[in-house]
Parts: structure tokens; C-alpha cells; sequence
């Protein structure tokens, strides 16, 4: 029977190199086939377009619809004209009045 620092011994390795592969594997930045490198390619060039904060390759229509859905979105969860939604909220707690008890003995 394997003792426990045996199986330990054993074990511990193959997680670390997973691990570590793991961690690496961004900073290797390389394709090692076509559809690897398609793919980063295209992950750079979503990047490249996507500066601002706006949508990517987005129309007039899909701009109108995000619009309304904000809108709706916003007088769903009480957000009126003039009201930034994109702001956390400020949460005001009073101390409740509390009445004095008085006993008679």
C-alpha cells in the first residue's frame, strides 16, 4: 500500500506542470496551426476595433436598439430622464425615533 507523502509525491508534479502550463500558455502567443493563428488574428483585430467603448462593426439599427433597451431598462429599476444609471447609488439610513419608556414603580 502507497503512504500518503508516496502519493504525494507522485501527484504534486502533474498538477504543477498543468498549473504552470496553464499560466504560460498566454505568453506563448504563438499558433502552432492555421486555425489557432486565424483565431488570434482575429481576437487582435476584434481589439483594434473595439476602442471607446462602443460596439464593433455596429449599425444606426443595432445603436437605436441598444438605446431602447437602456431606456427600458432603466425605467424598469427606477431610472427617469436625468437620472445616470452607470453611478452606484448613495444610501441615506436615519436613526429611527425611539420613543422613552417610562415605568412607574
Amino acid at each position: 500500500m502507497m503512504s500518503a507523502t508516496a502519493l504525494f509525491k507522485v501527484v504534486r508534479p502533474a498538477v504543477c506542470a498543468s498549473r504552470n502550463f496553464g499560466v504560460f500558455a498566454p505568453a506563448l502567443n504563438k499558433a502552432s496551426d492555421p486555425i489557432q493563428k486565424l483565431f488570434l488574428e482575429k481576437i487582435q483585430e476584434y481589439k483594434s476595433k473595439s476602442s471607446g467603448g462602443k460596439l464593433v462593426d455596429s449599425t444606426p439599427e443595432i445603436e437605436r436598439e441598444l438605446k431602447n433597451e437602456l431606456e427600458r431598462v432603466a425605467k424598469q429599476y427606477d431610472g427617469g430622464a436625468g437620472v445616470d444609471m452607470t453611478q452606484f447609488p448613495t444610501f441615506k439610513f436615519e436613526d429611527p425615533q425611539i420613543d422613552s419608556i417610562t415605568t412607574t414603580n
